[in-house]
C-alpha cells in the first residue's frame, strides 16, 4: 500500500513517497498528506541547510582557535606565576641581607 510519508522539518514538511505501513498510516494527518513543498521552497530549505552547515564548520574552526589560545594561556600564567616567585624570593633574601647588614652595623 503507497502513500504519503510526511517528515516535519522546521515550520515545514517534507513530503516523500514511501510504502507505509497502514497501522503507522494513521499517525499522518491528511492535512500533512496535503502539504508538499514548491521547488522554490525545497531551495531556500537547501540554502538555509548549507548556511548552517557553514555556521557549524565556523563555529568548530573557532572553537579549536579559541582552546588553542586557551591553553597558550595558561602556559604563559603559569611560567609568569613561577617568575613572580622567584622575583619575590630573590627581593625577601635581599631584605633578609639589608637587615642582617643593619645588625651588625
Amino acid at each position: 500500500m503507497e502513500s504519503n510519508a510526511h517528515y516535519a522539518i522546521g515550520p515545514l514538511i517534507v513530503a516523500q513517497r514511501r510504502n507505509v505501513d497502514p497501522m503507522w498510516s494513521r499517525f499522518y494527518s491528511n492535512r500533512m498528506r496535503e502539504q508538499e513543498l514548491t521547488k522554490q521552497e525545497l531551495e531556500q530549505l537547501e540554502v538555509r541547510l548549507n548556511e548552517l552547515l557553514d555556521m557549524c564548520k565556523r563555529l568548530r574552526e573557532e572553537n579549536r582557535s579559541l582552546r588553542e589560545s586557551q591553553e597558550a594561556l595558561v602556559v604563559e600564567r603559569a611560567d609568569l606565576v613561577a617568575q613572580t616567585e622567584r622575583a619575590r624570593s630573590r627581593v625577601e633574601a635581599m631584605i633578609g641581607r639589608l637587615k642582617a647588614m643593619e645588625r651588625h652595623a
